[in-house]
């Protein structure tokens, strides 16, 4: 006899899971979880939201039918399709294919076939924040691209807000990765006679590859070209980066399928309980607010008296005033979103008069912490006219710019006094916000607007435009006079791009025609 354990509250039954198709499910006496009729006791747990939340053992999660195929094309596909040194078309395709696998398999599993909305909001973001590789050429704008994508993804497969924190839902798929490797191991181990099967499917597409290919490969160039750029080649850096990319995909596909075998509980807005007492959050609060009104009513003399008045009574040169008080201001708008974000979950609003006080002093913080943000952004654009335009005082202001919007979403959270929706919406303005930076093209912006204070009289760093990708050659190429001096050294890094490693970008700088080379 077996003692049976009690299933996890959130565990799906394998019946429910796999619509009747369980793949490598551990037999009644193995599988605790699924011993007995009702497949055991789901128990209710409180409402603790953490920042990782109870994840299912492995050896209760049913594994259901397509898992293990779908696993391993996803990482072929993205072993074999991502160039991971550079942004390019491949990214696309293998997420394309990924997602693909992941939808197909998970809608097989469930006995209901209706789409979330917001699931296919949150996977078409991150999709478009993975094509961003096929327009653009920057890296350090697709890195950041790639890992909001990855948080939209772990959202789309996450569904509906968990009663585990925000962050564990944005994390989930490549935190579970780590708990499928188990149960991606249970399942090899349990197919039992599929096991034959698959081997000989393998070989037999191998056998098929290895007599058509190279035939179709000799009788065509175009098409051995496009072949030899999926073939990894035998080196030893490279072999390393396609078994980085195979596992990448393989686990990290596995990881969505091990969240969507077994969901975390849904959170509901009933199971929120404040705590603490309202004097201890009000006079804070209240603080808070008299200090930052302080700050306002300062700043408006400031705008009577004009920045001499300021520089003569602070002591400051221009430098330091702009780019001192730039990040203090950016310290005090963070902090102040914290503290707004903990009064929204723990301050008591159980009577109208707190509620009221809550909707009074948090909307007054709000309102003047976008007073803060207007602040720092006009100490930034002075600072970036005296002194030149860089990619970091670019995403700064974008951080600012962002921090001003969830500003206003508390705003609107602050009618209803309901901030369940709040961190997925910060999240989703953060990643159209990469989104919007993509589209404006950030170093063409940048380069142009040192070209604009070159025409002034400014100094013109070329060293740092030839540090940018191709994404600024068709600007500097019109409006450099010695634009071969920039451009030149960025056609000479350009690569010989396999077909997976397309991008716009570069694609176009290769026909830009550059002006006569000058004196450099």
């Amino acid at each position: 006899m077996t003692e049976e354990k009690p299933r996890p509250a959130h565990a799906v039954p394998p019946e429910n899971a796999a619509g009747g198709a369980v793949e490598g499910a551990a037999p009644p006496a193995a599988d605790a979880g699924a011993a007995g009729s009702g497949g055991g006791v789901a128990v209710a747990e409180p409402f603790t939201p953490v920042l990782v939340g109870p994840v299912p053992k492995s050896a209760v999660v049913p594994m259901v039918a397509g898992v293990l195929p779908a696993v391993a094309v996803a990482g072929v596909v993205t072993a074999t399709l991502v160039p991971l040194d550079r942004p390019g078309i491949g990214w696309l395709l293998a997420a394309l294919v990924v997602t693909a696998l992941i939808v197909v398999v998970d809608r097989r599993a469930r006995a209901e076939k209706t789409t979330r909305r917001a699931s296919v909001a949150w996977a078409a973001l991150a999709l478009a924040l993975v094509a961003v590789g096929a327009v653009r050429a920057s890296e350090w704008l697709f890195g950041l691209c790639v890992v909001a994508a990855l948080v939209a993804g772990s959202l789309a497969v996450v569904g509906p807000r968990s009663v585990n924190s925000a962050l564990y839902d944005a994390l989930a798929v490549p935190l579970e990765a780590f708990h499928a490797i188990p149960w991606v191991a249970r399942g090899l181990r349990g197919r039992g006679t599929q096991r034959g099967r698959v081997l000989g499917a393998a070989l037999g597409a191998a056998a098929v590859l290895a007599v058509f290919l190279p035939l179709l490969t000799s009788a065509d160039a175009t098409f051995a070209h496009f072949v030899g750029a999926l073939v990894p080649d035998l080196r030893a850096d490279s072999a390393v980066q396609w078994g980085f990319l195979f596992c990448a995909g393989t686990f990290g596909t596995a990881g969505a399928y091990y969240v969507l075998a077994a969901p975390p509980r849904r959170a509901t807005d009933g199971n929120r309980k404040a705590q603490g007492d309202s004097l201890l959050w009000t006079v804070p609060l209240a603080t808070l607010v008299a200090l930052f009104a302080a700050y306002v009513v300062v700043r408006i003399v400031e705008l009577f008296g004009g920045t001499d008045y300021v520089l003569r009574t602070g002591g400051l040169t221009s430098a330091e005033y702009a780019r001192g008080g730039f990040w203090q201001l950016c310290a005090c708008t963070a902090l102040t979103l914290g503290i707004i974000a903990l009064a929204l979950r723990w301050a008591p609003r159980e009577t109208a008069a707190e509620r009221l006080r809550q909707r009074v002093l948090l909307g007054a913080l709000a309102a003047l912490s976008l007073v803060l943000v207007v602040s720092a952004l006009s100490r930034m654009w002075t600072y970036q006219q005296a002194y030149g335009f860089t990619v970091l005082r670019l995403l700064v202001e974008v951080c600012e710019l962002w921090l001003g919007c969830v500003f206003l979403l508390v705003g609107a959270a602050l009618v209803t006094l309901c901030s369940s929706w709040l961190p997925r919406a910060a999240i989703a303005t953060a990643a159209g916000a990469l989104l919007a930076l993509a589209v404006a093209n950030p170093e063409a912006l940048i380069a142009g607007a040192n070209l604009d204070r070159a025409q002034h009289g400014k100094s013109l760093d070329l060293a740092y435009l030839r540090g940018f990708s191709t994404d600024i050659f068709p600007v500097v190429a019109e409006r450099l006079p010695d634009a071969d001096c920039v451009l030149g050294p960025m056609l000479l890094r350009l690569d010989d791009d396999s077909w997976p490693g397309w991008n716009l970008s570069r694609a176009r700088a290769l026909d830009v025609e550059l002006p006569p080379p000058g004196h450099c």
